[in-house]
C-alpha cells in the first residue's frame, strides 16, 4: 500500500488517464478527490470508484473548471474539509485545442486551450501550496507529453502549453525545494483516449498527413496502457520518490523504478529536463 493514509486531488479525473490514476491511487490506499467540468461523467466515475474503495477510504467529486481561480481554490478547500489534509496534487486536466494552421484556427479556441492546459495547472498548484508549505511536505505531478519535447505542427496550442507546463514545473520545483515539496511532470506515452479520437475525427487536412498516420497506427496497433502512466504517478506520489523534483519523466522510456538508487546523481544534474541543444552537443566545434 504505497499511498496508505495519503490524500490526493486528481483533476480531469472522470475519464481516461485521470480515472486510471484515481483507480491506482485507491488501490494503493489513498483517499481521492476527482474533479472535471462534466457532472454526469464525474458522478458516474465517483460511484464506480466508491465501489472499489476499501473501508475507511474516501472518494470525493467536485464539478469544477480548474482554469478558473475560484474553482481551483474551491477544490482545495473541499479536499481539506473532506480529508483533513492534502498530500498529492495531480494536474491531469487538459485538451488538444483547435487543430489546423495557426492563421486559420479560431483564436478564442486557441487561447482557451492555453488557459485550460497552463492556467489549469498553475492555479491548482497555487491553491494547495499554502497547505503544503505549512506542512513542510507535498507532491505535485503535472501531465505533459510529446507536445513538450517535439514540434506538433497544426496542434500548436497543445504543444506550446505543454512545453510551458514543463518549464513551470522546473521553476516551481526550485521555488519550493526548501519546503520539501516535490514537483514533477510526466509524459505518459501515446494513449488511446478521447484526445486520440479528436485527432482522427479532425482528419489529415487539419492535423497533417504525418501526424494523422501516426495516430491511426496508434489506434490500430495499440497504444500505451493507461496503467503505465498511473503507476508512475503512484511512484511520484509516494515516499519512495522523495527528493526527485523538477523533472520530466517518461512513463515508458525512463527507468523510474530505479530512481531511488540514483537520487544523488538525478538531484544534482539536469537529467530529465528540457534544455537548449548547442553545436558541441552534436559534435560540432563552432558556436
Amino acid at each position: 500500500m504505497k499511498l496508505q493514509g495519503l490524500s490526493a486531488i486528481i483533476t480531469g479525473g472522470s475519464q481516461g488517464l485521470g480515472r486510471a490514476i484515481a483507480e491506482a491511487f485507491l488501490a494503493e490506499g489513498a483517499n481521492v478527490l476527482i474533479c472535471s467540468r462534466g457532472a454526469d461523467a464525474l458522478n458516474a466515475t465517483k460511484s464506480e470508484l466508491t465501489a472499489r474503495a476499501k473501508p475507511g477510504q474516501k472518494v470525493l467529486a467536485v464539478v469544477a473548471d480548474v482554469s478558473q481561480p475560484s474553482d481551483a481554490n474551491r477544490i482545495a478547500a473541499e479536499a481539506l474539509a473532506g480529508f483533513g489534509q492534502i498530500d498529492i496534487l495531480v494536474n491531469n486536466a487538459g485538451v488538444y485545442g483547435p487543430m489546423g494552421p495557426i492563421e486559420e484556427i479560431d483564436w478564442s479556441e486557441w487561447a482557451r486551450a492555453i488557459e485550460i492546459n497552463l492556467m489549469g495547472t498553475v492555479l491548482p498548484c497555487r491553491a494547495v501550496l499554502p497547505h503544503f508549505k505549512k506542512r513542510g511536505a507535498g507532491k505535485i505531478i503535472n501531465l505533459s507529453g510529446g507536445g513538450a519535447t517535439a514540434p506538433l505542427p497544426r496542434i500548436s496550442a497543445y504543444a506550446a502549453s505543454k512545453a510551458a507546463v514543463v518549464r513551470f514545473t522546473e521553476t516551481l520545483a526550485e521555488e519550493v525545494r526548501d519546503a520539501h515539496i516535490d514537483v514533477n511532470a510526466i509524459a505518459p506515452g501515446a494513449l488511446k483516449t478521447r484526445l486520440l479520437e479528436e485527432v482522427l475525427q479532425s482528419g489529415p487536412e487539419k492535423v497533417g498527413e504525418d501526424f494523422y498516420r501516426k495516430s491511426l497506427k496508434q489506434k490500430e496497433e495499440g497504444a500505451t496502457p493507461l496503467e503505465k502512466g498511473a503507476a508512475l504517478c503512484v511512484f511520484l506520489g509516494s515516499p519512495a520518490s522523495n527528493g526527485v523534483t523538477g523533472k520530466l519523466i517518461s512513463a515508458i522510456w525512463d527507468p523510474w523504478e530505479t530512481f531511488p538508487d540514483k537520487l544523488p546523481v538525478i538531484a544534482k544534474s539536469n537529467i530529465y529536463t528540457l534544455r537548449r541543444i548547442v553545436p558541441k552537443d552534436r559534435g560540432e566545434n563552432w558556436g
